[in-house]
């Protein structure tokens, strides 16, 4: 079978995910091989507290497509995405989250609608998010205002699955948010003003099995709003 893409990155930003770990590198990296000629998967460890270190460190002493990127304290997700996209060498670029929540084996669908469409961002969006209804709120009012402050129209921001050319990377200013969730909004508002194609297709998500996650903390929550009108104010 022909492979579907010349060359691919990928990257998996973790905070204490060593038992999600293991199954997860194994499901991006069977996709990885089957799709792409050349491919690479970084796994960005952002001061685990657990052993996601150790377990990066043996998974790659196993392969050498894999990479690793330590941040020796945790300084949050977005600067977990953004080591993660600044390390990736390939022409396209893709993550999912490194919990498990998520099935690599659908990047085939977000390479062939950025073939058809030629969309410079192919971005997931969730068919039915397992998470508690109040995080479903809180992105729901998330996305009100970042549509209001900067009418940028998705149906899914944060959602932890996308498909970026290399070339929007490079381009666009280089991305500031660290603590909180505002990664993903300012990486698409940015992309948008400077008029890349953004298509959206939807992704599914899988119940979480280990490990706690840390987008809904009420510090997250209020380092990404002080991010996203910082990042307002700089631009209107």
């Amino acid at each position: 079978m022909a492979m579907l893409t010349k060359e691919l990155s990928a990257f998996l930003p973790c905070y204490n995910e060593a038992q999600n770990l293991p199954q997860t590198v194994k499901n991006v990296l069977t996709n990885l091989k089957r799709v792409a000629e050349k491919y690479e998967l970084i796994i960005v460890n952002d001061g685990s507290k657990d052993d996601t270190r150790q377990v990066a460190e043996k998974l790659a002493a196993k392969d050498d497509s894999i990479r690793i990127v330590n941040h020796p304290i945790n300084r949050g997700y977005g600067a977990a995405f953004k080591s993660g996209l600044y390390a990736a060498k390939y022409a396209w670029i893709s993550f999912i989250d490194a919990d498990g929540q998520f099935d690599f084996s659908e990047i085939d669908q977000f390479i062939t609608t950025q073939q058809k469409t030629g969309a410079d961002l192919v971005i997931g969006y969730y068919r039915k998010r397992q998470v508690p209804f109040f995080r479903k709120l809180n992105s729901f009012a998330w996305q009100m205002v970042v549509f209001l402050l900067f009418g940028l129209r998705v149906r899914d921001i944060d959602c932890g699955f996308k498909l970026i050319s290399k070339k929007v990377v490079d381009s666009i200013a280089k991305l500031e948010s660290e603590r909180g969730a505002f990664i993903s909004s300012e990486f698409l508002i940015k992309a948008k003003k400077k008029g890349y194609r953004i298509v959206e297709i939807p992704a599914t998500h899988y119940p979480r099995l280990k490990g706690e996650g840390t987008g809904a903390k009420l510090n997250v929550i209020i380092k990404s709003f002080i991010d996203l009108f910082r990042l307002w104010k700089k631009l209107s």
